[in-house]
């Protein structure tokens, strides 16, 4: 990993502050400044976060603003964003200038899986981020991954020459049967590559967790939820990195609490999360992450993930989910669960692997 790297923790730019639908830029440019105040310089971005917004916010927010030496910065090459190999190098200089940088300390092939590998193989998308890195360009490369351990084997077998692997690692699916996040790991620890963890507090759904298990953490005056998460993912030997999107200044100011001074969970915390596991998985909830690579191209502009959080709010008992499921996200042109036509484009996005389609039926049952 480099060594230009402070501390563990990393500020991933996908879950900025928003005012409305615009992104909130002082909000943000104050939690960069807390989170490099704090002794952290890792940033991780994508060219189709936020609606392709997210470079932009990196330049205006971070790179015009701090030295080059002051932050760490990393991209991605998303198979969505071009089609030959040709593509691949008019891409990556609009991301650097996007950006505003000229190198790119890590570069990423995006969001590997079963589905888009035979697109990164014709592509020769591998091979490309190699040669930019034998050129300078960028100084390590790596991929994220979201699928199943033996798939992640092969993978890194095909291409052994990758500096770090991003897989999704979190202690609720840390042996969930459809994300199998520690086998994930050890494939990682098997071929010798470091981890860098996304999805810690899996998009939030380990902060907004449901009563009995608020009153299980509660009993351990241990802190918030989100810092247990984070510190379950951080007693892990080879995780180098570990992002959170956070999209509050208070999410920045606890999650770097808890970052500054890691502590490994105590054999008490550890029965309580597995508690909190077996609370959660019993409930009716849509294992949703908010990443919102499925609303891209939907021919209706159903605000998928804001339903699915609709659907998972209603079950926890919150009382104000039909409110919102009916006069904030089914509004201004945003279509209902119901208005889905089953085109599937949302799920060959999805890196939960979601049966989406499916998923609307049950949110529409519920509110319609």
């Amino acid at each position: 990993m480099d060594s230009k790297i402070k501390g563990r923790f990393g500020f991933g730019m996908m879950r900025l502050p928003l005012k409305g639908e615009d992104i909130d830029i002082e909000q943000t440019k104050r939690m960069i400044d807390y989170f490099i105040a704090n002794g952290f310089n890792y940033f991780d971005t994508a060219h189709g976060y936020l609606d392709k917004r997210s470079e932009l916010v990196v330049k205006e927010a971070l790179t015009s603003r701090y030295d080059r030496s002051k932050y760490v910065l990393t991209d991605k090459l998303t198979y969505m964003h071009f089609n030959t190999e040709e593509d691949i190098i008019p891409l990556f200089n609009s991301q650097l200038e996007r950006c505003g940088v000229s190198y790119f300390d890590y570069y990423l092939v995006h969001t590997v899986n079963k589905d888009n590998i035979g697109h990164y193989r014709k592509t020769r998308a591998f091979e490309s981020v190699k040669r930019l890195k034998e050129e300078g360009r960028i100084r390590h490369m790596g991929f994220s991954f979201h699928d199943q351990p033996e798939f992640l084997d092969e993978v890194l077998t095909e291409f052994p020459y990758v500096d770090v692997v991003q897989i999704q690692f979190n202690y609720l699916d840390f042996e969930n049967p459809s994300v199998r996040s520690r086998e994930c790991y050890e494939i990682c620890m098997k071929h010798g590559k470091e981890v860098i963890v996304m999805e810690p507090v899996k998009g939030g759904r380990l902060v907004s967790i449901p009563e009995e298990a608020t009153r299980v953490f509660s009993d351990l005056n241990s802190g918030s939820p989100a810092s247990l998460a984070l510190r379950f993912v951080s007693g892990f030997e080879g995780v180098r990195m570990i992002l959170s999107g956070m999209s509050t200044f208070e999410q920045m100011v606890d999650n770097v609490a808890t970052m500054k001074d890691e502590k490994r969970l105590s054999t008490e915390e550890e029965k309580a999360l597995s508690k909190v596991v077996s609370i959660i998985n019993g409930k009716d909830i849509i294992a949703c992450t908010s990443c919102r690579y499925c609303t891209d191209g939907c021919p209706k502009k159903i605000l998928i993930p804001d339903l699915f959080s609709c659907y998972n709010s209603g079950n926890l008992g919150s009382w104000d989910a039909s409110y919102h499921y009916k006069n904030v996200y089914t509004v201004d042109g945003h279509g209902k669960a119901s208005d889905c036509i089953k085109c599937g484009k949302c799920e060959k996005s999805c890196p939960q692997h979601l049966p989406i389609r499916n998923l609307l039926e049950k949110v529409a049952a519920k509110f319609e």
